[in-house]
Protein backbone atom coordinates (compact mmCIF):
# COMPACT_ATOMS: atom_id res chain seq x y z
CA UNK A 1 0.00 0.00 0.00
CA UNK A 2 1.46 3.62 -1.10
CA UNK A 3 1.86 6.28 1.22
CA UNK A 4 -0.72 8.41 0.95
CA UNK A 5 0.40 12.22 2.28
CA UNK A 6 -2.72 14.10 3.34
CA UNK A 7 -1.74 15.68 6.52
CA UNK A 8 2.09 15.40 6.00
CA UNK A 9 2.01 16.72 1.91
CA UNK A 10 3.42 20.48 3.53
CA UNK A 11 6.20 18.92 5.55
CA UNK A 12 8.91 18.76 3.18
CA UNK A 13 8.01 22.06 1.58
CA UNK A 14 10.31 25.11 2.11
CA UNK A 15 9.19 27.01 5.63
CA UNK A 16 5.99 25.35 5.13
CA UNK A 17 4.93 26.17 8.69
CA UNK A 18 4.46 29.95 7.75
CA UNK A 19 1.31 31.61 6.37
CA UNK A 20 2.47 32.15 3.08
CA UNK A 21 3.40 28.67 2.76
CA UNK A 22 0.24 27.35 3.26
CA UNK A 23 -2.20 29.89 1.36
CA UNK A 24 0.37 28.52 -1.45
CA UNK A 25 -1.04 24.78 -1.33
CA UNK A 26 -4.67 25.75 -0.76
CA UNK A 27 -4.39 26.92 2.93
CA UNK A 28 -7.47 28.52 4.26
CA UNK A 29 -9.59 27.95 0.62
CA UNK A 30 -11.69 25.14 3.22
CA UNK A 31 -11.94 27.97 5.56
CA UNK A 32 -13.57 30.48 3.04
CA UNK A 33 -16.08 27.73 1.83
CA UNK A 34 -16.92 27.06 5.38
CA UNK A 35 -18.02 30.60 5.82
CA UNK A 36 -20.58 30.36 3.39
CA UNK A 37 -22.22 27.18 4.80
CA UNK A 38 -24.44 26.90 7.62
CA UNK A 39 -23.07 25.08 10.49
CA UNK A 40 -25.03 22.08 11.02
CA UNK A 41 -24.23 21.76 6.92
CA UNK A 42 -20.43 21.28 7.94
CA UNK A 43 -21.34 18.91 10.67
CA UNK A 44 -23.30 17.01 8.55
CA UNK A 45 -20.11 16.38 6.00
CA UNK A 46 -17.96 15.56 8.87
CA UNK A 47 -20.53 12.64 9.70
CA UNK A 48 -20.64 11.51 6.49
CA UNK A 49 -17.05 11.65 5.99
CA UNK A 50 -16.74 9.50 8.72
CA UNK A 51 -13.64 10.62 10.37
CA UNK A 52 -12.88 9.72 13.64
CA UNK A 53 -11.11 10.75 16.24
CA UNK A 54 -7.24 10.83 16.03
CA UNK A 55 -6.26 11.19 19.88
CA UNK A 56 -6.76 7.53 20.06
CA UNK A 57 -10.20 6.33 21.02
CA UNK A 58 -11.60 6.79 17.65
CA UNK A 59 -14.75 8.14 18.25
CA UNK A 60 -16.82 10.03 15.55
CA UNK A 61 -15.68 13.47 15.07
CA UNK A 62 -18.83 14.21 13.44
CA UNK A 63 -21.12 12.80 16.21
CA UNK A 64 -19.31 14.56 18.76
CA UNK A 65 -19.87 18.20 17.09
CA UNK A 66 -23.27 16.96 17.03
CA UNK A 67 -23.93 16.32 20.82
CA UNK A 68 -23.09 20.08 21.19
CA UNK A 69 -26.97 21.43 22.72
CA UNK A 70 -27.77 24.39 20.63
CA UNK A 71 -30.28 26.94 21.65
CA UNK A 72 -33.87 26.49 20.94
CA UNK A 73 -36.19 29.13 20.00
CA UNK A 74 -38.30 30.21 23.27
CA UNK A 75 -35.51 28.27 25.76
CA UNK A 76 -34.68 30.37 28.87
CA UNK A 77 -31.91 28.09 30.29
CA UNK A 78 -30.32 24.91 30.01
CA UNK A 79 -26.58 23.83 28.54
CA UNK A 80 -27.95 25.10 24.97
CA UNK A 81 -28.09 28.60 26.21
CA UNK A 82 -23.94 28.90 28.13
CA UNK A 83 -21.08 29.43 25.72
CA UNK A 84 -19.81 26.79 23.38
CA UNK A 85 -15.88 26.28 23.40
CA UNK A 86 -13.60 24.04 21.18
CA UNK A 87 -10.53 22.41 23.31
CA UNK A 88 -7.58 21.48 21.22
CA UNK A 89 -5.77 18.52 22.77
CA UNK A 90 -1.86 18.74 21.89
CA UNK A 91 -0.85 17.14 24.95
CA UNK A 92 1.25 14.50 23.28
CA UNK A 93 2.39 12.40 25.34
CA UNK A 94 2.26 8.44 24.92
CA UNK A 95 5.47 6.92 24.71
CA UNK A 96 6.93 6.01 20.67
CA UNK A 97 4.02 8.59 19.47
CA UNK A 98 5.58 11.31 17.32
CA UNK A 99 2.70 12.54 14.93
CA UNK A 100 0.99 15.37 16.95
CA UNK A 101 4.11 17.26 17.11
CA UNK A 102 5.70 16.71 13.32
CA UNK A 103 1.83 18.55 12.63
CA UNK A 104 2.51 21.23 14.66
CA UNK A 105 6.08 21.59 14.07
CA UNK A 106 5.76 21.70 9.82
CA UNK A 107 1.77 22.58 8.95
CA UNK A 108 0.15 24.33 12.24
CA UNK A 109 -1.77 25.98 9.63
CA UNK A 110 -3.92 22.97 8.72
CA UNK A 111 -4.66 22.59 12.78
CA UNK A 112 -5.35 26.27 13.23
CA UNK A 113 -8.13 25.93 9.42
CA UNK A 114 -9.25 23.21 11.62
CA UNK A 115 -10.21 24.57 15.06
CA UNK A 116 -11.54 27.91 12.86
CA UNK A 117 -14.19 25.28 10.75
CA UNK A 118 -14.59 23.10 13.89
CA UNK A 119 -15.65 26.31 16.03
CA UNK A 120 -17.82 27.52 13.41
CA UNK A 121 -19.80 24.25 13.27
CA UNK A 122 -20.35 24.40 16.95
CA UNK A 123 -21.12 27.56 17.17
CA UNK A 124 -18.26 28.18 19.62
CA UNK A 125 -16.08 31.73 20.02
CA UNK A 126 -13.15 30.49 22.27
CA UNK A 127 -10.99 27.79 20.75
CA UNK A 128 -8.15 26.95 23.30
CA UNK A 129 -4.94 24.89 22.08
CA UNK A 130 -3.70 22.74 25.19
CA UNK A 131 0.14 22.06 24.18
CA UNK A 132 2.15 19.59 26.23
CA UNK A 133 5.16 22.08 28.18
CA UNK A 134 7.73 20.34 27.27
CA UNK A 135 7.28 20.96 23.68
CA UNK A 136 8.78 24.42 23.26
CA UNK A 137 9.57 24.29 19.81
CA UNK A 138 6.15 23.29 18.69
CA UNK A 139 4.64 25.42 21.46
CA UNK A 140 6.45 28.90 19.94
CA UNK A 141 5.36 27.41 16.44
CA UNK A 142 1.99 27.31 16.99
CA UNK A 143 1.80 30.42 19.05
CA UNK A 144 4.19 31.90 15.85
CA UNK A 145 1.04 30.76 13.60
CA UNK A 146 -1.61 31.61 15.66
CA UNK A 147 0.01 35.53 15.39
CA UNK A 148 0.60 35.30 11.71
CA UNK A 149 -3.57 34.07 11.31
CA UNK A 150 -4.94 36.55 13.66
CA UNK A 151 -3.08 39.53 11.39
CA UNK A 152 -4.34 38.19 8.13
CA UNK A 153 -7.85 37.93 9.55
CA UNK A 154 -8.30 34.14 9.92
CA UNK A 155 -8.97 34.85 13.91
CA UNK A 156 -10.29 37.52 16.11
CA UNK A 157 -12.84 39.71 14.88
CA UNK A 158 -15.09 39.35 11.98
CA UNK A 159 -13.47 36.19 10.58
CA UNK A 160 -12.44 36.87 6.63
CA UNK A 161 -15.46 39.73 7.06
CA UNK A 162 -18.11 37.05 8.18
CA UNK A 163 -19.51 38.39 11.14
CA UNK A 164 -18.08 35.24 12.98
CA UNK A 165 -15.61 35.99 15.87
CA UNK A 166 -13.55 33.21 16.89
CA UNK A 167 -10.91 34.37 19.67
CA UNK A 168 -7.47 30.98 20.19
CA UNK A 169 -5.61 30.96 23.23
CA UNK A 170 -2.50 28.85 23.41
CA UNK A 171 -1.79 27.32 26.72
CA UNK A 172 1.17 25.09 27.58
CA UNK A 173 0.33 22.62 29.88
CA UNK A 174 2.66 21.49 32.94
CA UNK A 175 3.95 17.97 31.40
CA UNK A 176 1.53 15.92 32.98
CA UNK A 177 1.12 12.39 31.14
CA UNK A 178 -2.81 12.27 32.57
CA UNK A 179 -3.56 15.69 31.04
CA UNK A 180 -4.14 13.84 27.84
CA UNK A 181 -6.93 12.83 29.31
CA UNK A 182 -10.01 15.20 28.48
CA UNK A 183 -11.46 15.69 31.66
CA UNK A 184 -8.07 15.77 33.18
CA UNK A 185 -7.21 18.43 31.04
CA UNK A 186 -10.34 20.60 31.23
CA UNK A 187 -9.18 20.41 34.84
CA UNK A 188 -6.01 21.80 33.88
CA UNK A 189 -6.94 24.34 31.94
CA UNK A 190 -9.34 25.87 35.01
CA UNK A 191 -6.35 25.87 37.06
CA UNK A 192 -7.03 22.68 39.03
CA UNK A 193 -4.46 19.64 39.31
CA UNK A 194 -5.29 17.53 36.13
CA UNK A 195 -6.72 14.42 37.19
CA UNK A 196 -9.95 12.62 35.16
CA UNK A 197 -13.47 13.59 36.18
CA UNK A 198 -16.50 11.48 37.09
CA UNK A 199 -18.75 10.79 33.51
CA UNK A 200 -21.63 11.41 33.00
CA UNK A 201 -21.89 14.73 32.82
CA UNK A 202 -19.80 14.48 29.57
CA UNK A 203 -18.08 17.37 27.93
CA UNK A 204 -20.70 17.97 25.30
CA UNK A 205 -22.60 18.59 28.05
CA UNK A 206 -20.49 20.25 31.26
CA UNK A 207 -16.48 20.98 30.00
CA UNK A 208 -14.78 23.77 30.26
CA UNK A 209 -16.12 26.16 32.57
CA UNK A 210 -19.24 23.82 32.91
CA UNK A 211 -20.29 24.46 29.46
CA UNK A 212 -20.43 22.54 26.16
CA UNK A 213 -17.18 21.32 24.61
CA UNK A 214 -15.30 19.59 22.32
CA UNK A 215 -11.84 18.43 22.40
CA UNK A 216 -10.44 16.94 19.43
CA UNK A 217 -6.81 16.07 18.64
CA UNK A 218 -4.52 17.77 16.67
CA UNK A 219 -4.81 15.53 13.68
CA UNK A 220 -8.35 15.10 13.85
CA UNK A 221 -8.61 18.73 13.25
CA UNK A 222 -6.16 18.78 10.76
CA UNK A 223 -8.22 16.13 8.78
CA UNK A 224 -10.99 18.69 8.45
CA UNK A 225 -10.15 21.10 5.94
CA UNK A 226 -9.02 18.68 3.13
CA UNK A 227 -12.51 16.93 4.35
CA UNK A 228 -14.32 20.11 3.51
CA UNK A 229 -12.25 21.08 0.18
CA UNK A 230 -12.57 17.70 -1.36
CA UNK A 231 -15.96 16.02 0.17
CA UNK A 232 -16.39 13.02 2.50
CA UNK A 233 -16.86 10.75 -0.61
CA UNK A 234 -13.20 11.48 -1.52
CA UNK A 235 -12.20 10.93 1.92
CA UNK A 236 -14.10 7.34 2.16
CA UNK A 237 -12.07 6.38 -0.89
CA UNK A 238 -8.95 6.05 1.01
CA UNK A 239 -8.95 3.36 3.91
CA UNK A 240 -11.58 0.53 5.04
CA UNK A 241 -15.23 1.71 5.34
CA UNK A 242 -15.54 2.20 9.14
CA UNK A 243 -12.39 3.61 9.39
CA UNK A 244 -11.55 5.44 5.82
CA UNK A 245 -9.05 7.99 5.98
CA UNK A 246 -5.52 8.23 6.17
CA UNK A 247 -2.92 7.90 9.45
CA UNK A 248 -0.02 9.27 10.19
CA UNK A 249 1.82 5.41 11.83
CA UNK A 250 4.94 7.02 14.12
CA UNK A 251 7.07 3.53 13.04
CA UNK A 252 9.80 3.26 15.89
CA UNK A 253 12.55 0.92 17.20
CA UNK A 254 14.52 -1.71 15.67
CA UNK A 255 13.63 -0.62 12.05
CA UNK A 256 16.21 0.99 9.68
CA UNK A 257 14.19 4.06 8.74
CA UNK A 258 12.43 4.91 11.38
CA UNK A 259 10.16 7.60 11.33
CA UNK A 260 6.51 9.12 10.06
CA UNK A 261 4.35 7.20 7.62
CA UNK A 262 1.51 8.67 6.20
CA UNK A 263 -0.61 5.55 4.53
CA UNK A 264 -4.21 4.79 4.24
CA UNK A 265 -6.27 3.01 7.42
CA UNK A 266 -5.91 -0.29 7.47
CA UNK A 267 -2.26 -0.19 6.46
CA UNK A 268 -0.97 -3.52 7.98
CA UNK A 269 2.49 -3.70 9.81
CA UNK A 270 4.05 -6.01 6.98
CA UNK A 271 3.56 -2.93 4.63
CA UNK A 272 5.09 -0.46 6.65
CA UNK A 273 8.11 -2.24 7.27
CA UNK A 274 8.41 -2.76 3.79
CA UNK A 275 8.82 0.98 3.60
CA UNK A 276 11.00 1.74 6.67
CA UNK A 277 13.79 -0.39 5.43
CA UNK A 278 12.48 -3.39 7.94
CA UNK A 279 13.97 -5.27 11.06
CA UNK A 280 17.60 -4.03 11.76
CA UNK A 281 19.80 -6.59 9.59
CA UNK A 282 20.58 -9.80 11.25
CA UNK A 283 17.25 -9.95 13.65
CA UNK A 284 14.09 -10.31 13.72
CA UNK A 285 10.80 -9.30 15.11
CA UNK A 286 9.89 -10.14 18.29
CA UNK A 287 7.24 -7.91 19.76
CA UNK A 288 5.46 -4.32 18.87
CA UNK A 289 3.18 -1.87 19.70
CA UNK A 290 0.08 -0.83 17.23
CA UNK A 291 -0.80 1.88 19.55
CA UNK A 292 1.37 3.08 22.13
CA UNK A 293 2.67 1.60 25.06
CA UNK A 294 -0.74 1.78 26.70
CA UNK A 295 -2.08 -0.97 24.20
CA UNK A 296 -1.61 -4.70 24.54
CA UNK A 297 1.67 -5.87 22.65
CA UNK A 298 1.49 -7.98 19.24
CA UNK A 299 4.19 -10.30 17.72
CA UNK A 300 5.74 -11.02 14.77
CA UNK A 301 1.84 -13.33 14.04
CA UNK A 302 0.15 -10.25 14.09
CA UNK A 303 2.33 -8.66 10.80
CA UNK A 304 -1.04 -8.77 8.28
CA UNK A 305 -3.62 -6.97 10.79
CA UNK A 306 -4.87 -4.08 9.39
CA UNK A 307 -4.20 -1.28 11.34
CA UNK A 308 -7.49 0.81 11.94
CA UNK A 309 -9.79 0.99 14.91
CA UNK A 310 -11.63 -2.08 14.22
CA UNK A 311 -8.89 -4.23 12.61
CA UNK A 312 -6.22 -4.26 15.73
CA UNK A 313 -9.74 -4.56 18.24
CA UNK A 314 -10.59 -7.50 16.38
CA UNK A 315 -7.13 -9.22 16.75
CA UNK A 316 -7.21 -8.78 20.57
CA UNK A 317 -5.30 -4.45 21.19
CA UNK A 318 -6.11 -1.02 20.34
CA UNK A 319 -5.40 1.14 17.26
CA UNK A 320 -4.32 4.10 19.64
CA UNK A 321 -1.89 6.48 18.32
CA UNK A 322 -0.79 4.22 15.98
CA UNK A 323 2.59 4.26 17.47
CA UNK A 324 4.45 1.58 16.19
CA UNK A 325 7.37 0.63 18.55
CA UNK A 326 9.40 -2.61 16.79
CA UNK A 327 11.46 -4.71 19.19
CA UNK A 328 13.43 -7.54 17.50
CA UNK A 329 14.82 -10.82 19.28
CA UNK A 330 17.53 -9.07 20.60
CA UNK A 331 15.02 -7.26 22.78
CA UNK A 332 14.41 -8.18 26.54
CA UNK A 333 10.12 -8.16 26.89
CA UNK A 334 10.69 -8.10 31.27
CA UNK A 335 13.38 -4.74 30.53
CA UNK A 336 10.72 -2.71 28.00
CA UNK A 337 7.42 -3.67 29.86
CA UNK A 338 9.64 -2.74 33.19
CA UNK A 339 10.53 0.87 31.55
CA UNK A 340 6.50 1.14 30.35
CA UNK A 341 5.06 0.37 34.16
CA UNK A 342 7.91 2.91 35.70
CA UNK A 343 7.01 5.59 33.93
CA UNK A 344 2.90 5.09 34.26
CA UNK A 345 3.83 4.59 38.02
CA UNK A 346 5.89 8.21 37.82
CA UNK A 347 2.60 9.66 35.75
CA UNK A 348 -0.21 8.13 37.49
CA UNK A 349 -1.97 11.25 38.98
CA UNK A 350 -3.04 9.40 42.25
CA UNK A 351 -6.21 9.65 42.47
CA UNK A 352 -7.25 6.16 42.04
CA UNK A 353 -5.76 3.61 44.60
CA UNK A 354 -5.49 0.51 42.46
CA UNK A 355 -3.61 2.72 40.17
CA UNK A 356 -1.64 4.65 42.54
CA UNK A 357 -0.61 1.65 44.42
CA UNK A 358 -0.76 -0.77 41.86
CA UNK A 359 1.77 0.54 39.49
CA UNK A 360 4.76 1.11 42.22
CA UNK A 361 4.07 -2.87 43.01
CA UNK A 362 4.46 -3.93 39.45
CA UNK A 363 7.10 -2.07 39.42
CA UNK A 364 9.33 -3.58 42.36
CA UNK A 365 8.41 -7.00 40.98
CA UNK A 366 9.38 -6.58 37.49
CA UNK A 367 12.96 -5.36 38.87
CA UNK A 368 12.96 -8.56 40.87
CA UNK A 369 12.19 -10.59 37.94
CA UNK A 370 14.99 -8.89 35.73
CA UNK A 371 17.78 -8.52 38.34
CA UNK A 372 16.59 -12.87 38.75
CA UNK A 373 15.41 -12.54 42.20
CA UNK A 374 11.93 -13.59 41.87
CA UNK A 375 10.19 -16.54 41.62
CA UNK A 376 7.16 -18.02 39.39
CA UNK A 377 4.49 -17.01 42.02
CA UNK A 378 5.71 -13.24 41.46
CA UNK A 379 4.59 -13.55 38.19
CA UNK A 380 1.13 -15.21 38.75
CA UNK A 381 0.69 -12.10 41.00
CA UNK A 382 1.73 -9.27 38.21
CA UNK A 383 -1.55 -11.08 36.94
CA UNK A 384 -3.45 -10.73 39.65
CA UNK A 385 -2.25 -6.62 40.22
CA UNK A 386 -3.19 -6.48 36.96
CA UNK A 387 -7.07 -7.65 37.54
CA UNK A 388 -7.15 -5.57 40.37
CA UNK A 389 -6.38 -2.44 38.54
CA UNK A 390 -7.97 -2.99 35.06
CA UNK A 391 -11.76 -1.70 35.21
CA UNK A 392 -11.14 -0.19 38.28
CA UNK A 393 -10.07 3.40 37.83
CA UNK A 394 -11.82 6.08 36.88
CA UNK A 395 -10.29 7.20 33.54
CA UNK A 396 -8.16 4.46 30.91
CA UNK A 397 -4.81 5.38 32.64
CA UNK A 398 -4.85 1.79 35.13
CA UNK A 399 -6.30 -0.09 31.62
CA UNK A 400 -3.54 1.14 29.51
CA UNK A 401 -0.81 0.75 32.31
CA UNK A 402 -1.84 -2.92 32.47
CA UNK A 403 -2.08 -3.69 28.90
CA UNK A 404 1.51 -4.41 28.14
CA UNK A 405 2.12 -6.51 31.27
CA UNK A 406 -0.96 -8.91 30.64
CA UNK A 407 0.00 -8.82 26.87
CA UNK A 408 3.65 -9.55 27.60
CA UNK A 409 3.21 -12.84 30.08
CA UNK A 410 0.09 -14.43 27.65
CA UNK A 411 2.71 -14.15 24.54
CA UNK A 412 6.16 -14.13 26.48
CA UNK A 413 5.53 -16.14 30.20
CA UNK A 414 8.47 -18.25 28.96
CA UNK A 415 10.78 -15.26 28.45
CA UNK A 416 9.19 -14.20 31.84
CA UNK A 417 10.43 -17.64 33.90
CA UNK A 418 14.09 -17.67 31.91
CA UNK A 419 14.79 -14.94 34.33
CA UNK A 420 14.32 -16.67 37.71
CA UNK A 421 17.72 -17.61 37.67
CA UNK A 422 20.86 -15.85 39.32
CA UNK A 423 21.99 -13.55 37.25
CA UNK A 424 18.65 -12.16 35.86
CA UNK A 425 18.31 -11.01 32.37
CA UNK A 426 18.91 -14.24 29.28
CA UNK A 427 19.12 -11.14 27.21
CA UNK A 428 21.21 -8.86 29.20
CA UNK A 429 24.53 -7.93 26.86
CA UNK A 430 27.20 -8.58 29.31
CA UNK A 431 25.33 -12.29 29.73
CA UNK A 432 24.99 -12.74 26.46
CA UNK A 433 28.91 -11.40 26.18
CA UNK A 434 30.03 -13.88 28.65
CA UNK A 435 27.65 -16.98 26.67
CA UNK A 436 29.06 -16.12 22.96
CA UNK A 437 33.03 -16.15 25.22
CA UNK A 438 32.70 -19.61 27.03
CA UNK A 439 31.37 -21.01 23.26
CA UNK A 440 34.39 -20.19 21.62
CA UNK A 441 36.82 -21.19 24.73
CA UNK A 442 34.72 -24.51 24.10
Amino acid sequence: MPLTPVLSRRWNDRESWTLAAYERTDGYLALRKALTMQPDEITAVVKDSSLRGRGGAGFPTGMKWGFIPQAKPGETSGPGLKPKYLVVNADEGEPGTCRDLPQMMNDPHSMIEGIVIASFAIRAHLAVIYVRGEAVHALRRVRAAVAEAYAAGYLGNNVLMSGYDLEVVVHPGAGAYICGEETALLDSLEGYRGQPRLKPPFPAVSGLYSSPTVVNNVGTLASVPPILLHGADWWKQMGPEKSPGTSVYSVTGRVVRPGQYEAPMGTTLRELLEMCGGVREGHQLKFWTPGGSSTPLFTDEHLDVALDFDGVAAAGSMNGTSALMIFDDGDCIVRAVGRWIKFYAHESCGKCTPCREGNPWMVQILDRIERGQATEEEVDQLLDICDNILGRSFCAFGDGAVSPVLSSIKYFRQEYLDHLTPGGCPLDPARVGERALAGSRS
